[in-house]
């Protein structure tokens, strides 16, 4: 019993696309499904793909070709790409397709390569990417239900498409392309709103703007209720698991996972990881038998992810897992590629199991990306964050009598500030607290500019105080990412509810929404000289320094030393977060595409809670991930071993 009929059998709700029979005198390109003979056609003969998930959003543009060339040369015939909306239309109506951003060249790329693709293009994809893919500015809309038929959402939804779709079409299979199959939603059974008329929308909206001959497929996992709400007839259905499932169940049988038309579309060659767990590994032999398993039973199969690249800037999201959980900005996944594209032992077990099946690439591995440990570089204090607010909001603050969130400011990413000012003289340590889940999703507390704390999502909502009448009051918020996966998606960032003091609420607040990362790539701060003020202070600060290559820009790995927490740019490039007391990640991948050769590269940190006495980062020429949780507390975890 082939997966159609899986989805028939467990689902009871739907029925399989109609049948299309082999044709005596198949088009010239052609991918259909054959139901009567379980399998894919491609130009009329049977078809099994063994495919790697590559996210291009992961990867700079540049490493692009090298990641491409070591799929292929692993065995490869086919990558499973998603396209996050939100990396496209940063806001209503304003696209962005240039750069890393160029989805069509990444294509044409796989397309020069020899590659298959199987695109996801949503408009929802999770990929523990910041909200799932969705924008942000979905959230501004009232009373918007994301992933429904929810006449906004639905409105935002076919625009996207209507500008998104027309790219992909020409690079469909059937017009002389090599995109054989499209996924409509993403594991929407896992999602609550089961909105058969939302799917159905999506179905005609895709028929309309790509054709009736592409294969349209939906994801889902492998329970009952996941692939009743997420299968749609008209679509086939596919399903995701690891290693070890289902095929190892009893219930296989009634499962029916099994013959040339089945497809796991995520088989899971790693895991990913969260700020203050241990780094998720998965052992190569593992992974490398439960695909060959899957290959004898003539599956078509995807490895998710093959390359998983990093979540730089603050695209990271996070999951909800009766507390939130933040993804690191290592995607690394313990994938067959690392990180920074280097094959591994994983890589090459499978490119065992794919030999046993079908011919390999003639020709050599591509080895891995050259490292260099360009060394210390210390780094000095330029300015308090508190002191530059003219440089980093020059449109100046939002007046309110209770804080307002990002959304309702129209900031998607990054950092707020909040302001205001005692009401009254606090002589004894008083209680300066926030309404459970409301710091969204973490608050550092200044008082007269000195630094008093954190306030956290899901963990310390509370500090002790004391000040006079009239003293200022700064709470710096910062977005770790929304929620990407299940029902709390609707994440809601900044000061969802009012401070209070001694319980009394606080109220007339200025807001100030930063553009810290516009400021940055204008040039700032190593244009401006440093705030002579601001030594030995502790909280949000920011530190310069700069350093030579010897002559090359390889790829590099940088070590904070004593830092805390904070976001670090190179050249202007944003390269993500760093959390080393927390953990486990405790270096950031630096692409040498982002390093110049000859010139100064500038340095920029952003430190929120406290620097080391003497500053200085440590490039290294390997990563970092050893460190892990010894103890835990309501929130993300304390200690480290």
């Amino acid at each position: 019993m082939g997966l159609p009929a899986l989805a028939l059998l467990l689902a009871g709700l739907q029925t399989p696309i109609t049948a299309r029979l082999p044709q005596a005198y198949p088009p010239a390109r052609s991918f259909q499904l054959d139901y009567e003979d379980d399998c894919f056609r491609k130009d009329g003969a049977p078809f099994r793909y063994i495919s790697g998930s590559i996210h291009y959003a992961r990867v700079p543009r540049p490493a692009w070709r090298d990641r491409l060339l070591k799929m292929y040369m692993s065995g490869l015939s086919a990558v499973q790409v998603y396209i996050p909306w939100n990396y496209h239309e940063p806001l209503p109506g304003v696209y962005d397709f240039a750069g890393d951003r160029d989805v069509e060249a990444f294509l044409d790329l796989t397309a020069e390569l020899g590659l298959l693709v199987i695109l996801r293009p949503g408009p929802y994809i999770c990929a523990e990417w910041e909200m799932g893919g969705l924008p942000a500015w979905l959230l501004w809309k009232p009373d918007i239900v994301l992933r429904s038929s929810h006449p906004a959402y639905l409105a935002a939804v076919d625009s996207w498409l209507h500008v998104l779709l027309p790219k992909i079409k020409p690079r469909l299979y059937q017009h002389g392309g090599n995109i054989i199959s499209v996924q409509v939603e993403n594991e929407y059974g896992s999602y609550y709103a089961c909105d058969y008329e939302y799917l159905r929308h999506l179905l005609g909206s895709f028929r309309a703007l790509l054709g009736t001959e592409v294969l349209l497929f939906t994801t889902d996992g492998t329970q009952v209720w996941e692939l009743r709400c997420g299968t749609l007839q008209g679509l086939y259905a596919t399903i995701d698991f690891g290693p070890g499932t289902p095929m190892e169940e009893e219930e296989e049988e009634e499962r029916g996972w099994e013959g040339p038309g089945s497809v796991n579309s995520e088989y899971y060659t790693g895991w990913l990881d969260y700020w203050g767990e241990a780094h998720a590994s998965t052992s190569s032999a593992r992974v490398a038998q439960g695909l060959e398993d899957m290959l004898e039973l003539g599956a078509s199969v995807n490895m998710y992810m093959f390359h998983g690249g990093t979540n730089f800037a603050y695209w990271s999201g996070a999951d909800f897992k009766d507390q939130y959980k933040p993804v690191t900005t290592s995607y690394d996944y313990d994938a067959p590629l690392s990180e920074a594209g280097d094959p591994t032992e994983k890589l090459f077990a499978i490119r065992t199991v794919i030999s046993k099946f079908q011919p390999l690439p003639v020709g050599p591995m591509p080895p891995a990306t050259p490292k260099y440990a360009y060394g210390r570089v210390v780094l000095q204090k330029h300015a308090d964050l508190l002191d530059v607010l003219d440089v980093l909001c020059p449109s100046g603050p939002i007046q309110s009598q209770f804080p307002l969130t990002f959304e309702a400011i129209k900031q998607a990413h990054g950092f707020v500030l909040y302001r205001t000012r005692l009401p009254r003289d606090v002589l004894d340590p008083t209680t300066l607290g926030a309404p459970p889940h409301s710091v969204c999703d973490r608050g550092y507390v200044m008082l007269q500019q000195e630094y008093q704390g954190t306030l956290e999502r899901d963990g310390q909502t509370m500090l002790r105080v004391m000040g006079r009448e009239g003293d200022t009051l700064d709470v710096l918020l910062e977005n770790m990412g929304r929620i990407s996966f299940g029902a709390n998606i609707s994440d809601f960032k900044g000061l969802l509810g009012n401070l209070s003091l001694d319980s009394s609420p606080l109220s007339n607040w200025l807001i100030y929404p930063l553009a810290i990362d516009t400021a940055i790539q204008q040039g700032w701060p190593h244009a401006a000289l440093p705030k002579s003020s601001s030594r030995g202070r502790a909280g949000p600060a920011f530190y310069t320094g700069t350093f030579e290559t010897p002559g090359i820009a390889w790829d590099t790995f940088v070590k904070f030393p004593g830092w805390t927490k904070g976001q670090l740019w190179i050249n202007g490039f944003n390269l993500g977060r760093y959390w080393p007391p927390r953990g486990p990640q405790q270096t950031l991948f630096v692409p040498g595409s982002v390093l110049h050769v000859g010139r100064p590269n500038n340095i920029t940190v952003l430190e929120l809670e406290g620097a080391p006495p003497t500053p200085f980062l440590l490039f290294l020429d390997q990563p970092l991930f050893n460190r892990t949780l010894t103890g835990r507390r309501s929130g993300w975890g304390i200690g480290l071993s």
